[in-house]
């Protein structure tokens, strides 16, 4: 079970599918209040009882929102693919429950106090029940879609013409498909300041990693792998680099596909694999339709 909880899990989306996402589970949360009402709900009578109702909803929606759009632009690294998993993703959708029954459980007592009643339900039950209603459907829900992504990708990956040392998650491209073609001629890539610049064989790139406002180009002469630093955008970079088959695979990488030599599947999507194993780049899934076609024609 620990196991499980340990593996990959997908990152968040971008701010407009989680704010449609936001929305959605407003809707349902409004909805759900409005035809059953439970925690006394039913006996409570009030003049426009019905929007008071979806105002829970609306509440859903505002904490959702900033809990998906926000913590995760302040806390980047904690977000990452590197460090999101099954545990963490239910944890935070749990926390996310949590954090909507309590502004509700307020805005309830706001409501009430405006009338000058009493409470419908104590804190601690309305609390535990939405955790107890919430706790299961999501951690099913997650566990759903990590098994639905994993299939997907791990069935996609071996689909790539090439033998499989593990069928449906390690795919490996043969070598009189995938020869470096590339021109010898080199590159020169020049840092924002214009001054800084670093010359190497298109044929020696392995990929580029953007971190913050600096670019790390990864590249391989013989059996040496160098790492050099560039004050640079990604997009600066890739905008100096004329070749075919260097491209962005994600936000914050461009590899060369002439030097992948695995391509591998789980929950997140694809993982290139270059230099015997030893680098790893993920690839986003606004960029899998075109990558993974480039990748399967060489």
């Amino acid at each position: 079970m620990f196991d499980l909880l340990n593996q990959p899990y997908p990152c968040h989306d971008s701010p407009g599918r989680q704010l449609r996402q936001a929305a959605i589970i407003g809707l349902f949360i409004g909805l759900f209040l409005l035809v059953f009402q439970p925690f006394g709900l039913a006996l409570w009578e009030t003049p426009n009882k019905t929007l008071k109702i979806l105002g829970f909803g609306l509440i859903a929606f505002v904490i959702t929102a900033f809990t998906f759009t926000v913590w995760v632009r302040l806390f980047p690294r904690q977000f990452s693919d590197e460090c999101w998993t099954v545990g963490r993703e239910i944890l935070f959708v749990t926390t996310n429950i949590l954090l909507i029954a309590i502004a509700n459980r307020l805005y309830l007592e706001w409501l009430v106090h405006q009338e000058g009643g009493s409470g419908v339900v104590g804190w601690l039950s309305m609390i535990l029940v939405t955790f107890l209603l919430g706790v299961f459907p999501t951690a099913g829900a997650v566990l759903f879609n990590y098994i639905r992504q994993l299939k997907k990708y791990s069935q996609s990956a071996a689909q790539f013409p090439a033998y499989s040392s593990a069928p449906g998650m390690t795919t490996d491209l043969p070598a009189e498909t995938h020869s470096i073609d590339l021109t010898e001629k080199p590159i020169k890539l020049v840092a924002d300041n214009e001054k800084d610049t670093l010359t190497l064989n298109i044929t020696d790139l392995l990929y580029i990693e953007s971190s913050d406002n600096y670019c790390t180009v990864v590249y391989q002469q013989g059996n040496k792998v160098s790492k050099p630093l560039l004050r640079s955008s990604l997009s600066r970079l890739a905008g100096q680099i004329d070749q075919p088959h260097i491209v962005r695979c994600h936000r914050s990488y461009l590899v060369n596909l002439d030097r992948v030599e695995r391509v591998t599947g789980n929950a997140q999507g694809y993982k290139l694999h270059l230099s015997d194993g030893n680098f790893t780049v993920p690839v986003s899934r606004q960029y899998n339709d075109t990558l993974v076609a480039e990748l399967k024609g060489l």
